[in-house]
């Protein structure tokens, strides 16, 4: 057994404690933060992402200036359903804006169905559909010739509409979405707290 010794001519520190432990206590720290931030971002990368709404298209739903949180492992872990609020990629066919580069929309049209917009109506596979959380007497028009007609909704591939019927670029105007452009599942509106919202 080697008896341990200490340098007299160290610095000591009050309370009977050396300095070492202060050092590993601020190592340990460091260690924990950076562990922290990692974790962070890859919260951030593959679970939960922050994003601004800069448009009307989802009023009265979402507000312009509204920040939510939209959950990306979600379809990972069932599937897209209908009237899920869903952020996605821009499609290439829509030039709207180039300086928005993710859209927000409501899934309306799932694949296999068939979508038709008739009188104000929204109907699929030839029968009206109800939208619970749309305003009383919101009304629903094809944007183009193209909307005007039934279109069937190819496999993988979504229709979504703005809840702001009036005042929405959506698959109206740019068809439907491959699986592969959303981004995941919004389910908090978090900012303002006027606005905030769970769904």
């Amino acid at each position: 057994m080697t008896e341990q010794t200490t340098d007299e001519t160290a610095p000591k520190v009050g309370g009977g404690h050396s300095a070492q432990p202060k050092r590993h206590s601020l190592r340990n720290w460091l260690i924990v933060i950076v562990v922290a931030l990692l974790v962070a971002l890859g919260v951030r990368a593959y679970a939960f992402e922050s994003f601004f709404v800069p448009s009307g298209s989802m009023i009265p739903t979402i507000e312009i200036g509204d920040h939510m949180i939209v959950d990306k492992l979600s379809y990972h872990l069932h599937s897209v359903g209908f009237g899920n609020i869903i952020v996605f990629h821009k499609p290439a066919d829509d030039h709207t804006s180039s300086d928005i580069h993710y859209l927000v929309k409501r899934v309306i049209g799932l694949p296999g169905q068939t979508i038709w917009f008739h009188d104000g109506e929204v109907y699929i596979n030839g029968k009206p559909i109800a939208e619970p959380f749309l305003p009383k007497g919101v009304k629903t028009y094809p944007m183009n010739e193209a909307s005007s007609v039934p279109i069937h909704i190819p496999k993988n591939e979504y229709y979504v509409l703005g809840d702001n019927r009036g005042d929405s670029a959506d698959s109206r105007v740019f068809g439907p979405i491959p699986r592969s452009l959303i981004v995941g599942r919004v389910i908090l509106i978090y900012w303002p707290l006027s606005q905030w919202r769970y769904f």
